[in-house]
């Protein structure tokens, strides 16, 4: 019998990443567009059939997409972008992906964080002018595509308010243009949808909404109400499903979800928000579906199964045995797809996990439980299975325990402040006015890539690849010595990853063969997975810094990753609070940056591109955050001498909301993304912030293969000097060079260089 259970979404590259592959091969001109959808339906085919033989009762159709599903919603509701050329039809590949990747004649649309997770989604571009019509069909056809095969699915849509609330204004659009306003042009579209999906057998319709776990204001609460008050009349005869996930909702939204016209169930995130119980207990309206997310989906541990059942007993008595739906907390899409893939890891730690595949067997484990038919087998197996978990001499490493636990009520900083740093930095190093630097990668070659999988399959010995990986570095300090480089990078030509190269050093990692999560697109992460306390046995990467320092007189950076962006980058442990888990990682850097110096090396970059997209959904909960995460960051340089001096790096983010906690993070020198973001950057300074440390806005763009010109470049430097004082300006690109190819990167930052030169030069003349 199929139980009262529900999954929100699942991830759609394939348990060996198929889609990314077609895909690839696709846009690569290599196989046709049948080729790429018989790929996608295969894959859709098997995870309905999939969900169908675990026992799932409300399976999701349409949370499959090419691309993005906030990209899939523009498609159906027609709003491309004039600068794509479409001519009004059914939207094919050719307008999907060049709104998605840009194509010869005109950039892609922009791409930000979906909420806190590291998937990325197409934003809308909308305005006054936007002409919708119903131009993707999906929904419908991937919902007749289930049914043939005898599966009647739940169609998922981005729901209407959400779709708005994460679109921007289009360009030429004025900023302070009113999104929600748009509403009464797209619910008829909407309309369509539902009544093609009424027509189709559809029984349920899921309305994914997001936003409302967001601190949201009286007016857009209004707009949920509004516009589902005006669906109603052609929901009914449906069952409707709105959906949150992510986060808590706030009273005043769990009060207008709760009461929205038409709709027969609520969905809620019940891992991350813990406070929504309480909510639930308060007042549940009556003869409503609660669809109760307890099981994790942005997490790989297997789900405590007697506790949530416990909360699931608790929901019961509140809401009654026939409304209650176990389900997953979120989509699946952000944890690893399955575990059955996973030759390397070992038992033990396997038996503490669950990727997407597992979690489906555990919601259906969960609702059977409640309807009486539980596995006794499978509960005591997961039973044990968290008991060693907690039990396990793997996990727990009282040392670790004891050092991070002192950490906490006091602050660590430097002994003296940023000014005097900088006066002894600027000493003992020398260096020019403008001083001009990389971020830390060079081109990885195809010869370099080779090297390193020779290597980890053992085909060649430690001496040789030590000598090929020596030779690579030579050559990238000659160069930049010949470019006439200020500060040096030894280019990384050891480093697969900026993550998992520290985690594989690290105790308390484990690293799995496919856990591979969507970033955006085709390209996929393998997030490492945090299992127990973090401790580093030995040196990281003193050899090789202290190896590039030995090659030249000029300093040499030593390249760490940052503890914030370690930890937001991996599965972490959910057995204790991250912060714990940050501190202890901060304590394992901060040995290294110690070794570091005392081998020499006197300018350490410890780099935190992820540090803004840990920040809570919630207000109210970001200073928390942010305290300790900046705190994590000072722990790793609190205890080095004046002399040296210590970088971070930070990607694309939004930082002018943070940029008193980037300023309490107390580096002497900061390298920031700033070419693409149009300078958005600066318009903090010309706000009147005091910023004394060093800083290098990025000067130019390495995302692009174009190579800036010498005075592009130096016209850039000079609007950066209208908001900063020369002497903490530093030059550098946006960020690594990894992903380009030397026949770019040469002239490119000869340019820079060049350019920085030029401005001294008007420096010195102007004296």
């Amino acid at each position: 019998m199929t139980s009262h259970s529900h999954i929100v979404g699942y991830p759609r590259m394939g348990p060996k990443r198929e889609l990314k592959f077609a895909l690839e091969s696709f846009w690569d001109g290599k196989s046709s567009a049948e080729d790429l959808q018989k790929v996608a339906t295969d894959l859709r085919s098997s995870i309905w059939k999939q969900m169908t033989e675990a026992g799932i009762k409300y399976i999701p159709s349409n949370t499959f997409s090419y691309y993005d599903q906030v990209l899939d919603t523009t498609a159906m509701l027609g709003a491309v972008p004039a600068r794509y050329g479409w001519n009004g039809n059914e939207i094919g590949f050719d307008t999907y992906f060049s709104m998605a990747r840009g194509n010869a004649s005109v950039p892609a649309m922009e791409m930000t964080k979906w909420f806190d997770t590291n998937y990325h989604f197409i934003v809308p571009e909308l305005g006054p002018d936007v002409q919708f019509s119903y131009a993707s069909h999906k929904a419908v056809d991937e919902y007749k595509e289930a049914k043939a095969l005898g599966i009647d699915t739940v169609p998922v849509l981005v729901g209407p308010v959400s779709y708005l609330l994460l679109s921007k204004p289009a360009k030429g659009v004025d900023k302070s243009f009113p999104l929600l306003s748009l509403l009464a042009k797209i619910l008829p579209i909407y309309k369509e949808v539902v009544s093609e999906l009424k027509a189709a057998g559809a029984t349920w319709i899921q309305f994914d909404e997001p936003t409302l776990v967001k601190d949201l204001e009286p007016q857009q609460l209004h707009a949920f109400t509004g516009a589902y008050a005006e669906l109603e009349s052609s929901l009914s005869g449906l069952n409707v499903l709105v959906e949150t996930y992510f986060a808590d909702v706030t009273a005043e939204a769990f009060k207008t979800l709760t009461s929205l016209k038409g709709v027969s169930g609520f969905g809620f995130d019940l891992v991350r928000g813990s406070k929504t119980l309480e909510l639930i207990k308060g007042g549940f309206p009556s003869g409503k579906y609660l669809f109760a997310g307890v099981v994790d989906g942005r997490n790989i541990w297997a789900n405590d199964l007697a506790s949530s059942l416990s909360t699931l007993q608790t929901l019961e008595g509140i809401v009654g045995k026939d409304k209650l739906v176990v389900s997953t907390s979120s989509s699946l899409l952000h944890t690893a797809v399955d575990l059955v893939n996973e030759t390397k890891l070992d038992n033990e730690i396997k038996s503490w996990l669950a990727f997407a595949a597992q979690k489906i067997v555990e919601v259906n484990a969960l609702a059977k439980a409640l309807a009486g038919q539980k596995d006794e087998a499978f509960f005591s197996a997961n039973a044990e299975a968290q008991a060693s978990r907690k039990s396990s001499p793997r996990v727990t490493n009282e040392a670790v325990q004891k050092a991070a636990a002192a950490l906490k009520g006091s602050d660590h900083r430097r002994a003296t402040n940023v000014s005097a740093r900088l006066d002894a930095q600027q000493k003992y190093l020398n260096l020019p006015i403008l001083p001009t630097t990389t971020i830390g990668s060079f081109p990885q070659t195809m010869d370099l890539r080779r090297v390193r999988r020779e290597y980890k399959a053992k085909k060649i010995s430690e001496e040789d690849y030590v000598k090929a990986i020596k030779a690579e570095i030579e050559k990238v300090v000659k160069l930049q010595e010949e470019l006439d480089i200020d500060v040096l990078v030894h280019g990384e030509p050891e480093r697969n990853d900026m993550v998992e190269y520290f985690g594989e050093q690290l105790s308390g990692f484990a690293f799995s063969a496919n856990g591979w999560v969507q970033s955006y697109g085709s390209r996929c992460v393998k997030p490492p997975i945090i299992y127990g306390d973090v401790s580093r046995p030995k040196a990281m990467t003193v050899f090789w810094s202290s190896m590039a320092q030995s090659m030249t007189k000029r300093p040499m950076k030593g390249m760490l990753t940052g503890p914030v962006t370690i930890l937001n980058w991996s599965f972490v442990r959910n057995d204790q609070p991250r912060h714990e888990t940050c501190y202890q990682i901060a304590l394992a850097i901060k040995d290294e940056v110690e070794d570091l110096e005392k081998a020499g090396v006197t300018v350490i970059q410890i780099d935190e591109a992820a540090l803004r997209e840990g920040l809570p959904l919630r207000k109210s909960e970001g200073a928390f955050y942010l305290d300790w995460a900046v705190h994590s960051f000072r722990i790793t340089n609190c205890g080095v001498k004046d002399t040296t001096q210590i970088h971070t790096h930070m990607c694309y983010s939004n930082f002018n909301d943070i940029i008193h906690s980037i300023i309490d993070m107390d580096a002497d020198v900061i390298t920031i993304e700033n070419s693409r973001s149009d300078e958005k950057l600066l318009s903090v300074f010309r706000e009147g912030v005091k910023y004394g440390a060093g800083i290098g806005p990025g000067v130019y763009d390495i995302h692009s293969p174009r190579i800036p010109s010498t005075d592009e470049i130096a016209d850039r430097i000079n609007k950066m000097l209208q908001v900063l004082e020369s002497n903490i300006l530093w030059v550098n690109p946006d960020c690594g060079l990894k992903t380009r190819k030397y026949a770019e990167v040469n002239p490119a930052l000869s340019n820079m260089v060049a350019a920085a030169k030029l401005l001294r030069t008007q420096f010195s003349s102007a004296k």
